[in-house]
């Protein structure tokens, strides 16, 4: 283990160790006994703490005190004294058990719920806790159980930060210490205390702090992982954000009689939303929240009638979601055809919209926009719609400019009214800039890896930032060289780098209209799923991972071929998305696609050529929450008739996919799933399927 090769025992050991073994089963096998008969008596016990010291990791024996401890202090002639012994023995048997194995669980859980009886004396536990801890400083066992301590002594957070200072002082490779360093900084940041506020104060000296030990010695990871903490407290907004939104601010939509969507000019938006006729409102914020109900958002329109129920984007049915929408039913609204009417939707102006971490939504906020119905268009042309969607390279063609861009990019209008305080946002970039600065001098003299992690870090901590320093993502190219080098450097963790690159790729393309036009196309050849769109193409960019859906709101057809995802999270908040192309991408089960069943727009579906059905199991639903948990309401009847005799296990995630969708056109070829049985119980699941690999479906 560690490296570190096995070595046969020697004779003597090998009986010694027999002799020890059989020792402990004897003890086990009484023990066992008395358990089974309530047996509470002082032998018993002597007999349960000899196997705790030898043992300290079976629970059952440590729950056996526990039991035993309740029947000593239930019975009628206990007093003080008489309780004080009790706990005070237990007290003794964990520190012997401790000295056998200062990591165990056991021990440690049942020392904490002997003081938690309120009867024993705290005031050697610290002194104890100096004796263990000078044995193994960085055991994370003793700090938590000092955590434990020191809150029941009510001893101050300012004392207990300087004794991490201290210990940091005689090892700065103490992560443990770091650790509880972070914990005991963000209580008093929050509460403001004493010679803790203004914040840029303390981080600036918590950055002199760590950088005595970064740069002491690079290769030791303590102090990059405090100096990651740095970062986000010093970049972090604590209230939620509206970063984006569909339609965006001050956009001009027409919606024609077949519900036919686009905007005015050149328009990037042109495509039938959805057979039902919804047209979907998207609200992007910065984080999780909940709360988006009609009494705290509002939306005021003449057309409307009634409230409008807000859905949370969620993939795991939580009801807090970083991405909420709701619908405007058209056919409902009955408006007047060739009018024009505004729509202004404005939140922030009460209380009730609350992030996960428990803080406010509280920037006012309007959205404004058009919406123009006219009639329907003409009959499409004879041929028109009778063609399967192509997605080759000689099928499109490169828009070379367009104008209606307003009706995608909202962001600058959102921002500038929920930029936080300008002095602090200031502080903060010039904060970063000062660690750039730091980190580029350390590299001149050392190719250290977490260097380099760091300043890539650092350098999208300032792109990201809402000052005059970060503007259109100006070190995108020098990050993704970092993580370039990092992939080479250090294989072991290039999944890591490469989905980080990913996300710093996206960003760059998706964060100016210039950066984006690169990637829009025309489809030449207008097919009925595919009539007049324009696709956003980020088809063969090495992406292991997607983001930027902020940014991507406006996208009715997008093509992400011949990529590296293996999971499409966040993908539900493109509630536009008609026309999808996943092909030739490392998808290995069903799992990942769990997103496409929020997309109520979706028809057409390329997933050909993954890695679907090349797991019989996919061990990630049993480690993560996934949205095809047991929990998940799942429709068994209708599975089972529509299984019928094929085997089922085989079918059943897929199942819950696509039994939500009404997807006319269908690509799985290629994918080791996706035999004739599999392809017949699609047919099935998928009533309004036209095309399925590519044929036509008679």
């Amino acid at each position: 283990m560690h490296g570190r090769p096995r070595k046969p025992l020697k004779q003597e050991d090998t009986s010694a160790l027999s002799i020890k073994t059989q020792n402990l089963r004897s003890l086990q096998s009484l023990f066992l006994t008395n358990h089974h008969n309530r047996i509470y008596t002082k032998e018993a016990l002597d007999v349960n703490a000899k196997l705790v010291e030898n043992n300290p990791e079976w629970h059952t024996a440590w729950n056996y005190r526990k039991l035993a401890v309740q029947h000593f202090l239930s019975t009628p002639d206990s007093n003080p004294d008489y309780v004080k012994s009790i706990l005070d023995e237990e007290l003794r048997v964990v520190e012997n058990a401790l000295r056998k194995n200062f990591k165990s669980y056991g021990a440690w859980h049942h020392r904490k719920w002997v003081l938690s009886k309120g009867h024993s004396s705290i005031d050697k536990e610290l002194r104890l806790l100096d004796a263990f801890q000078k044995a193994d400083p960085r055991n994370f066992h003793a700090w938590n159980y000092r955590r434990f301590v020191t809150a029941l002594m009510k001893r101050s957070d300012e004392d207990e930060l300087k004794y991490t200072e201290e210990v940091i002082g005689a090892n700065f490779s103490n992560y443990s210490a770091w650790h509880n360093r972070s914990i005991l900084l963000s209580n008093l940041l929050k509460r403001k205390a004493e010679a803790y506020f203004p914040e840029e104060d303390v981080l600036k000296e918590e950055y002199e702090l760590v950088h005595n030990a970064i740069f002491t010695d690079p290769d030791d990871q303590s102090g990059w992982f405090y100096h990651l903490w740095l970062i986000d407290q010093t970049v972090k907004i604590d209230a939620p954000l509206l970063v984006s939104s569909w339609p965006s601010h001050g956009s001009s939509l027409t919606l024609q009689g077949n519900k036919c969507l686009h905007g005015s000019g050149l328009s990037v938006l042109n495509c039938t939303l959805s057979d039902i006729g919804k047209f979907p409102v998207i609200l992007y914020f910065s984080q999780a929240v909940e709360g988006i109900n009609s009494s705290t958002v509002t939306v005021k329109s003449e057309v409307l009638t009634g409230d409008l129920v807000w859905k949370p984007l969620s993939t795991n049915n939580s009801n807090t979601a970083q991405v909420w929408v709701t619908y405007l039913n058209i056919g409902d609204m009955e408006p007047q055809l060739s009018e024009t009417y505004s729509l202004e939707i404005s939140l922030g102006h009460s209380k009730g919209i609350v992030s996960s971490s428990g803080y406010h939504y509280g920037h006012p906020t309007q959205i404004a926009f058009k919406l123009g119905i006219q009639a329907a268009n003409e009959e499409p042309a004879k041929g028109q719609g009778e063609k399967i969607t192509s997605w080759n390279d000689n099928d499109f063609q490169k828009i070379e400019h367009y104008q209606d861009s307003e009706s995608i990019f909202s962001t600058d209008e959102l921002t500038s009214e929920n930029d936080h305080n300008r002095t602090t946002s200031i502080w903060c970039a010039e904060a970063i800039v000062k660690e750039i600065t730091e980190f580029r001098e350390l590299l001149s003299e050392s190719d250290c890896k977490l260097g380099k992690l760091t300043l890539a870090r650092l350098l999208t901590a300032l792109d990201s930032l809402p000052s005059t320093y970060a503007k259109k993502m100006v070190h995108a190219g020098e990050v993704i060289e970092l993580y370039d080098d990092l992939i080479k450097l250090d294989p072991t963790h290039s999944l890591y780098y490469k989905d980080k690159r990913s996300l710093t790729l996206l960003h760059q393309i998706t964060s100016t209209r210039e950066t984006l036009l690169p990637y829009f196309h025309y489809y030449k050849d207008a097919t009925e799923s595919i009539a007049g769109h324009v696709c956003l193409r980020l088809q063969n960019l090495s992406l292991s991972r997607i983001g930027c859906f902020e940014n991507l709101l406006w996208v009715q057809t997008l093509d992400l071929s011949h990529n590296e995802l293996r999971s499409i999270e966040g993908l539900e908040a493109m509630q536009l998305l008609s026309c999808l192309n996943l092909s030739h991408n490392e998808f290995g089960s069903f799992t990942a696609l769990a997103p496409l069943r929020l997309l109520t727009s979706l028809k057409v579906l390329n997933i050909s050529y993954n890695k679907l059905g090349s797991h019989s199991i996919d061990t990630r639903r049993y480690l993560c929450s996934s949205p095809l948990s047991h929990t998940e309401n799942f429709a068994w009847d209708r599975f089972e008739i529509l299984a019928g005799s094929f085997n089922a296990t085989k079918f059943w995630e897929a199942f819950l996919i696509f039994d939500s969708l009404n997807l006319s056109e269908l690509d799985i070829q290629g994918n080791e799933v996706a035999d004739d049985n599999f392809r017949l119980f699609l047919v099935k699941v998928l009533p309004t399927l036209k095309w399925l690999d590519g044929g036509e479906l008679s």
